[in-house]
């Protein structure tokens, strides 16, 4: 997961990683006991805030009252804004650092620049950013830091060593998959401050990771799709308010797939879902759950269950959609269930028993012409 820049600063704060004095503030009324000049930093998981015009810098306090009452609320990348990042200025030279995982290779890919900046990633592949691979360890990954510093001169160069030097430390700590700081601001006696910082963690590591836990259960409505998982046991993300198609799935890849398929044919979904059917153990809590919240979707016309049954038993399946199903009278929607695997044909007479009306398929390409003749008025 993505971490807005304030929780990210604060989580590397606690590591010894050098961050400007700031607060979160979710109101122009609000008065930060800050030290003006104050940069006012829109908060969300996406970049280019600053060149979508969510970054200010206010030199007074009626520009602090103006800035924050211009951002709050605005929308960056479809991103609406509910707070901002004020934190007080700092000036130096601007470097740039990035540590990033190499899932594929096992390996700690090295970004580092003696120019940092807001156009820093266009510069990418060129002398002007130097790159290197390293051993997936801190001590290694340091060591080839260290050799990259070594083409920089001073005083970016004792910043830079020092810098990768905690960067690792968090990433290792905190078991990221990206750590970048971007401006690093140097000072001249080598000193330096985290201008910006993106950082991303593995979701799975989250149990393991009290810090980052404690983070999402008390700011759970910026990050709703994490607490989801946390809270429920499995995923569910909404990919687009307005989308045509709820889905009730299991697999990520089969569900991914299905949402690309949706897309080729011209149609939007909804959601994304990964329900876990192995973890249903006869109990329809997460079916329940997971038609409620497509319900509430304004353009929900059509849904599609898609379970592919392996070791679960698709006629016990079966039985808890049906309850689940009776438990969500607000969902109109007509649905379509693409089945196949151990326990077909009990599940066809389960449902055919029940008097409800899903239509049941087992062939994906089937299934998807008849999820969407509610949305072309075709026949299939």
């Amino acid at each position: 997961m993505m971490w807005l820049e304030h929780d990210a600063k604060e989580l590397l704060a606690k590591v010894g990683v050098p961050v400007p004095p700031g607060v979160l503030v979710t109101s122009s009324d609000t008065a930060p006991q800050l030290t003006l000049p104050l940069m006012v930093k829109a908060q969300a998981t996406v970049g280019g805030r600053g060149k979508a015009g969510g970054i200010r810098r206010a030199e007074t306090a009626d520009e602090l009252r103006r800035a924050l009452s211009d951002l709050t609320g605005m929308t960056i990348k479809g991103h609406k804004i509910r707070a901002c990042r004020v934190e007080e200025v700092v000036d130096g030279a601007e470097g740039y650092l990035s540590f990033s995982l190499d899932a594929a290779q096992g390996r700690l890919n090295i970004l580092m620049s003696a120019d940092g900046g807001i156009d820093i990633e266009a510069s990418a592949g060129s002398d002007a950013v130097l790159a290197a691979s390293a051993e997936f360890a801190p001590a290694a990954a340091l060591a080839a830091a260290k050799k990259l510093a070594a083409r920089v001169d001073e005083p970016m160069r004792t910043a830079l060593v020092d810098a990768a030097a905690r960067l690792i430390e968090a990433f290792f700590r905190y078991e990221a998959t990206l750590i970048e700081i971007n401006p690093l601001f140097v000072r001249a006696d080598g000193t330096w401050v985290a201008g910006d910082a993106k950082f991303v963690t593995d979701d799975n590591a989250l149990p393991r990771q009290q810090a980052l836990l404690d983070c999402v259960h008390a700011r759970a409505e910026d990050y709703p799709e994490i607490a989801l998982k946390l809270g429920h046991g499995f995923d569910f993300i909404t990919l687009d308010p307005l989308g045509e198609i709820g889905l009730v799935t299991t697999g990520a890849g089969l569900s991914m797939q299905l949402v690309d398929e949706l897309e080729a044919r011209g149609h939007t979904a909804f959601n994304f879902c990964d329900i876990r059917t192995g973890q249903l153990r006869g109990d329809p809590t997460r079916l329940i759950a997971v038609l409620r919240w497509i319900a509430a979707g304004r353009g929900v016309r059509s849904v599609l269950v898609n379970f592919f049954a392996g070791i679960t038993d698709l006629g016990e399946i079966a039985h808890l959609l049906v309850t689940a199903l009776k438990a969500v009278p607000e969902l109109r929607a007509p649905v379509t269930a693409r089945l196949i695997g151990n326990g077909y044909d009990e599940a066809v007479a389960v449902l055919a028993a029940a008097g409800n009306p899903v239509r049941v398929e087992p062939d994906l390409d089937r299934a998807i012409d008849l999820a969407l003749v509610p949305l072309t008025g075709s026949r299939a």
